[in-house]
């Protein structure tokens, strides 16, 4: 038997989140007769618990800083030791921490780009500090994955010469079906069984949005109050969001809960996924709620406008006016259920047919033989 080739799989945290759920996919589809996955994650988590119960050798050399310059010389050493043939660099922060002990041990880099670090909404100084990162990154990577034909576009709008491969994300549909019998989570979190449970899972950041959710809501509870909201994460603007809903006197309709290893039994329990995002690549966490056929509202912003149709397989939203946007969407789809089912039952078929943890693994490992080559 040939010799297997060995990957450094290498992601910025140990927390679940699209990128790290992409990476997990990743290793569990991969080759194992062609290649050995080895991981090094740049902060503990859950992730880096289930991928060593998995049996996949992971490693965490803590830092939250991009361009850590402190642990480049402790990664050059790890790479070392384990004999590392190709690196794949997952997001930015992970890309800008290997990249010089790639160059040193002359090792190539396939990078994912999940999703831009510079966005328009950003001050000038730090968009531009991101977009500097990001052009030497792409520059130095041997080959660049867009997750989205717009992610894509927009490396070519802002690098010049920019150049990348679209590997669209795809889901494990033998874990994310909803046929498979599931965990009753409205029982565990005391939700009743005919109110319709709306979902947020996600980081609590200013990219996802929740904080204009919660607003969102509460406007929608005074015509309909056979609701529950689920937001299930992590992030900088918990505890704003916590505070909030306390003010808004609307904690009996609300239920926050951290980021859960059962993600499928969430999803099974909801009847209404919302990401209100004002960017994405390709967002993962939506691919699984369509995968559990569930009703999603989304905003029109990068790969999630390629993979929603709006009326079809998702209700689509404009970021401008959001906050009205989302309450106009929730009471449409809270008040017909004929609609809930249509959008549910056509979100399931798109995945099937076109996001496919498989697909997109085989993809992706056609793309390592070609740079080892």
């Amino acid at each position: 038997m040939s010799k297997k080739i060995k990957i450094l799989q290498t992601i910025r945290q140990g927390q679940i989140g699209g990128g790290e759920s992409h990476l997990l996919s990743l290793v569990e589809n991969l080759d194992k007769e062609k290649f050995e996955p080895i991981v090094l994650s740049f902060t503990d988590g859950p992730m880096v618990d289930r991928l060593r119960n998995m049996g996949i050798k992971t490693t965490v050399i803590y830092t939250e800083t991009p361009f850590d310059i402190r642990v480049w010389k402790k990664v050059k050493q790890f790479i070392s030791e384990n004999n590392i043939e190709l690196i794949h660099a997952h997001g930015t922060r992970a890309n800008s921490n290997v990249f010089w002990a790639a160059q040193k041990l002359n090792i190539p880099i396939v990078y994912t780009i999940h999703g831009w670090s510079f966005h328009d909404d950003q001050n000038f100084l730090v968009k531009n500090f991101r977009l500097w990162g990001e052009k030497l990154l792409t520059k130095k990577s041997k080959v660049n994955i867009s997750v989205s034909a717009s992610n894509q576009l927009t490396g070519v709008k802002n690098i010049e010469n920019f150049k990348s491969i679209v590997v669209n994300n795809g889901i494990n549909q033998n874990k994310f079906n909803p046929d498979l019998a599931f965990k009753n989570i409205r029982e565990e979190l005391k939700i009743n069984k005919d109110e319709t449970l709306i979902l947020f899972l996600a980081r609590f950041n200013h990219q996802k949005q929740p904080i204009k959710l919660i607003q969102a809501f509460s406007k929608v509870l005074k015509s309909n109050n056979n609701l529950k909201l689920l937001l299930v994460g992590d992030g900088e603007q918990k505890q704003e969001a916590i505070n909030i809903v306390e003010n808004l006197k609307i904690k009996d309709k609300i239920i926050f809960e951290s980021f859960r290893q059962d993600v499928p039994d969430v999803l099974a329990a909801a009847d209404i996924f919302v990401l209100p995002s004002l960017w994405e690549g390709l967002p993962i966490g939506l691919l699984e709620a369509m995968a559990m056929g569930k009703a999603i509202i989304a905003t029109k912003v990068d790969g999630t406008s390629e993979v929603i149709e709006d009326q079809h397989n998702g209700v689509l939203i404009s970021v401008d006016d959001l906050e009205e946007n989302l309450v106009k969407s929730i009471l449409t789809l809270t008040s017909d259920k004929t609609l809930q089912a249509k959008l549910g039952k056509n979100a399931r078929e798109t995945v099937s047919q076109k996001y496919s943890a498989n697909n997109m693994t085989r993809e992706i490992e056609k793309i390592y033989f070609e740079t080892i080559k």
